[in-house]
């Protein structure tokens, strides 16, 4: 009898609070700063759901929240991470949807001060879970939501994507330009991949790109009007800027899309006054709270990308894993710009 009581009180405290390993920062900086330590986890609030961790995926974001360079300031000591994929562990009051035992993923709809998915063990919100598709494995689940998200936000619910569109995909070797690559050709659209050496052109045809253009070995506005007869590309999806933005435009067609979505340069964004005049180009911001943050427009999303993984039309590409203890290794890479698809770490 005393066993018994002894598992029911463990069993309980366990519901109540865990122990578990996450990943924290106490300093904005470099990949070094960040650091596993071992924190109490507590019990899912009404509308919260704690996840034991089978892998995350790792997200340029997270590497500009880590050096104070991202959209909101880290509060000290602050956690990181938007997604992460495992098994349900319990369920808050509220949660109906869900139980232990489910495997799910999490979309990047929270504030990184709020929750982060760096970790053994961790809570998220309710409204964040998603049961992925059962072809996934775990490293999968946890590289799709960002990508895809970021990508159908801009092209589909920004840029309306059409079959007719020519799309031009700058850092297509990216884990979002290779959704972009993926979503355009679930579409009907040609897209048109931007890559600065042919070191990659094969794996961007493999991942789906009609054309590759390496903008370091040839001329970029050429090639386009080469590829487009003449018209340029309809749609543009850039996470770049910088000088290069005026050979964009240069290669638009007249009253082009063109959505930006980062600022991977470091100079100056020029801007052709002659082409905004001549091509009337409409410029636009894009990010995925647009999406996320708006509950009918993430469910349209969510059936879109699960529709994708289930046809095979999307697929996740994983560049290389690291496991959770390089954690610091994991960051250096992504920000070493040399991967093609994504960084993925396996949580023991």
């Amino acid at each position: 009898m005393r066993k018994r009581t002894t598992l029911c009180l463990f069993h309980e405290l366990n519901e109540v609070a865990a122990m578990s390993r996450v990943v924290e920062f106490t300093e904005i900086g470099k990949p070094e700063v960040l650091k596993i330590v071992s924190k109490e986890i507590p019990a899912p609030g009404p509308k919260e759901v704690r996840i034991q961790v089978k892998a995350l995926g790792l997200n340029r974001a997270e590497s500009m929240f880590r050096s104070g360079t991202y959209l909101e300031d880290p509060k000290l000591p602050a956690r990181n991470g938007y997604e992460a994929a495992g098994i349900v562990e319990s369920v808050g009051s509220d949660v109906k949807e869900f139980k232990a035992g489910d495997i799910v993923s999490t979309v990047p709809a929270f504030s990184l001060n709020q929750y982060g998915m760096y970790g053994e063990l961790v809570l998220a919100p309710v409204h964040c879970v998603v049961k992925h598709p059962t072809n996934l494995t775990f490293e999968e689940a946890a590289s799709i939501w960002m990508m895809y998200v970021t990508a159908y936000d801009a092209l589909i619910g920004t840029a309306k994507l059409t079959a007719s569109d020519t799309v031009l995909i700058p850092a297509a070797s990216s884990s979002v330009g290779i959704a972009a690559i993926q979503i355009s050709n679930a579409i009907g659209a040609t897209p048109i991949a931007l890559t600065r050496t042919s070191a990659k052109s094969e794996q961007l045809k493999q991942a789906g790109a009609a054309h590759v253009i390496a903008t370091e070995e040839q001329d970029l506005v050429k090639e386009v009007r080469r590829i487009t007869n003449g018209k340029g590309a309809s749609v543009v999806y850039d996470p770049v800027g910088g000088p290069t933005f005026a050979k964009l435009l240069a290669a638009c067609a007249p009253k082009a899309r063109v959505i930006v979505y980062g600022a991977l340069s470091t100079e100056p964004t020029v801007i052709s006054m002659l082409d905004m005049i001549a091509k009337m180009p409409v410029i636009t911001g894009a990010i995925i709270t647009t999406t996320s943050g708006d509950p009918a427009k993430l469910k349209e999303a969510i059936e879109f990308v699960t529709s994708g993984l289930k046809k095979g039309t999307l697929k996740p590409v994983i560049a290389k894993t690291f496991p959770f203890e390089q954690i610091v290794e994991a960051h250096r890479y992504l920000e070493a710009n040399q991967q093609f698809g994504k960084i993925v770490v396996t949580v023991p």
